[in-house]
């Protein structure tokens, strides 16, 4: 997979940019505050139509611009792809090849990436909304099908919610509570097993790359946590039995839930756990080995998704080059180099190791400009 050409118009800092970009590694130089990430951030939200940094689109919008227009020339394994992502106070429009597409789900996935910013080391030591976060941006590439899955059950929650803080408890109808609980285990549970097998794997692939950087030394092991207890991420479960142990959480908690007035169990309180030997990463890991198991996990998404789609992504390195020591640098330049279409942002050269690099193109990026 290969972006060709990236046109903005309107796009935060970027009143109007066309930009051929090279085969290989692109490296976006220039001083913070310049639009950098909002390049590498336009190319994101053209994959999965949402930003990783903020949910609200007019920020997406450039100042006194009336919409946001993010065109791209790209070459797949099956051919010439033309996207375009146009964003206004009226909502998304979509285009693939010039035709308009019905449903955002239908656009996601035309263009893939994996994105590794300085956040994402927090994947191991932060909030499980990270965690959560990063599972729901990766799967929805692969599976559209799953952000559907994804907003009816936010929908269904928010409703059910809005029933246990309106109600009181001793005036509660337990059938229209059964009714609540029927639909959003049934769109959990949808949720849940894509995750589950996103995550067996996930940790297929992690597993070989970090005992590669640790030279055999640390064996990783990724596991999915849902939040009614339970590992699912080395064995599978059937609808049935998900099913059941959801609907048996939601029935016990049903006293607690209405004092609280919000839905306490569901793929919306799943979490991830890392362990190196055995040992949990999150609460006993050095912070390289925290930093480490990040790292496999990324270049375990680029295998992954490539294993999915029969292609690699597109890698965007947000400014973590230079949160990378010597050893994990190289080891992540050698997994991308002359396999995977890179783009990184970086305040100087001297934060990159040029040496393992080969025919990178460089771009200057100021005020919205980007120049050879």
């Amino acid at each position: 997979m290969q972006l060709k050409r990236l046109e903005l118009h309107g796009y935060r800092n970027y009143e109007h940019l066309e930009l051929a970009t090279g085969a290989g590694v692109n490296i976006l130089i220039g001083p913070n505050a310049q639009g950098k990430t909002n390049l590498l951030e336009a190319i994101h939200v053209l994959a999965l139509t949402k930003s990783h940094r903020t949910s609200k689109d007019k920020e997406l919008i450039g100042w006194n611009q009336p919409s946001a227009r993010i065109r791209a020339e790209l070459e797949r394994k099956h051919g010439a792809v033309e996207l375009e992502l146009q964003l206004s106070p009226q909502g998304k429009r979509a285009k693939v090849n010039g035709l308009e597409q019905r449903k955002l789900s239908g656009f996601v996935g035309t263009v893939n990436v994996v994105l590794f910013a300085p956040e994402d080391l927090d994947i191991v030591k932060g909030a499980p909304g990270v965690r959560r976060r990063f599972m729901d941006m990766e799967i929805g590439q692969v599976h559209p099908g799953y952000l559907y899955d994804s907003q009816q059950y936010q929908r269904i929650m928010q409703q059910r919610n809005n029933y246990l803080k309106a109600t009181d408890p001793r005036h509660a109808s337990q059938e229209m509570l059964d009714v609540w609980n029927e639909q959003l285990v049934s769109s959990g549970v949808k949720m849940m097993q894509k995750r589950q097998n996103f995550i067996v794997k996930l940790q297929s692939w992690a597993e070989k790359i970090h005992e590669g950087i640790t030279n055999g030394a640390e064996r990783l092991t990724v596991e999915y946590r849902p939040s009614f207890g339970g590992d699912l991420g080395s064995h599978s479960q059937d609808q049935s039995s998900l099913f059941d142990q959801f609907m048996l959480k939601l029935t016990q908690g049903r006293e607690q839930e209405f004092r609280r007035g919000t839905t306490l169990v569901g793929p919306h309180r799943d979490d991830l756990a890392f362990f190196i030997n055995g040992k949990d990463v999150q609460s006993f890991g050095s912070q390289g080995q925290q930093r480490t198991t990040a790292l496999s996990l990324k270049l375990a998404e680029l295998e992954l998704m490539r294993e999915e789609i029969g292609e690699y992504p597109l890698l965007l390195l947000d400014d973590v080059l230079s949160e990378l020591d010597q050893m994990r640098q190289t080891q992540l330049i050698e997994t991308f180099q002359s396999r995977v279409q890179t783009f990184i942002t970086t305040t100087g050269l001297e934060s990159v190791n040029m040496s393992r690099l080969k025919d990178a193109a460089v771009y200057h990026v100021r005020h919205g400009e980007v120049l050879p």
